[in-house]
């Protein structure tokens, strides 16, 4: 019941309703158990939607009635987070960034999100090109391609119902597969395709061959949850 709880709350504050199956990306829980912040950097196009920023979310786990805390950013106020509404946008900036959120005087959990200046550059993937029917992407390099459709399929490592594409090795190269910036998987003549799990906003998924290529796909995951068939 616990994490049904959360979840419900957490739909409430992004937007949505519906069962834990639908909640949004992965998030960690702070060593308080009352709070939680997101487990990765976000790359999501800000208000004006002409910008993707980093960001993340933070906020109440599983809120009692009548709760609140403060959410700050480096020591600013970003937010004050209740029951009603458990979850706060933060926008992160370069460098180190630390959240913390605050119960009481006693109470507070900080979570440190580092950002490099190209965390949320958009690399190029002019050269890629698609199969005749439009369901993959071939890299410039030709040692992958992936799935250009997301599916939808619960993700063991969250729990959660999440959309996703498939990436192939196309040749047996040794490939290390990344998203977002993070280590997943590698793939190679014993594992010659993985699904990759996509994050709410932009993502950017990179399949490097030692210092020889990096293969580069661009996904939208939208708000990071879809709906099981």
């Amino acid at each position: 019941m616990r994490n049904l709880s959360f979840a419900l709350a957490l739909g409430a504050a992004l937007g949505w309703a519906g069962p834990p199956a639908q909640a949004a990306s992965a998030v960690q829980v702070g060593s308080s158990g009352q709070t939680f912040a997101s487990s990765a950097v976000q790359c999501v196009a800000d208000a004006s939607g002409s910008l993707v920023r980093p960001m993340v979310k933070a906020g109440l786990y599983n809120a009692k009635r009548n709760a609140s805390a403060s959410v700050t950013l480096n020591q600013r106020l970003v937010a004050t987070v209740t029951d009603t509404q458990p979850a706060a946008d933060v926008w992160l900036g370069m460098g180190t960034n630390a959240v913390t959120v605050t119960l009481s005087r006693k109470t507070a959990d900080t979570y440190v999100f580092n950002v490099n200046a190209d965390t949320c550059a958009v690399p190029n993937t002019s050269g890629n090109t698609f199969s005749a029917d439009g369901t993959l992407e071939y890299a410039a390099s030709g040692k992958s391609y992936a799935t250009v459709t997301p599916g939808c399929a619960l993700n063991p490592a969250s729990g959660q119902a999440q959309p996703y594409v498939h990436l192939f090795d196309n040749g047996g190269f040794l490939l290390n597969v990344s998203l977002n910036g993070v280590p997943l998987t590698q793939l190679s003549v014993q594992k010659t395709h993985t699904p990759v799990f996509l994050a709410a906003g932009r993502n950017v998924i990179s399949a490097a061959n030692g210092s020889l290529s990096t293969d580069y796909y661009l996904r939208d995951g939208g708000d990071g949850r879809c709906l099981l068939p």
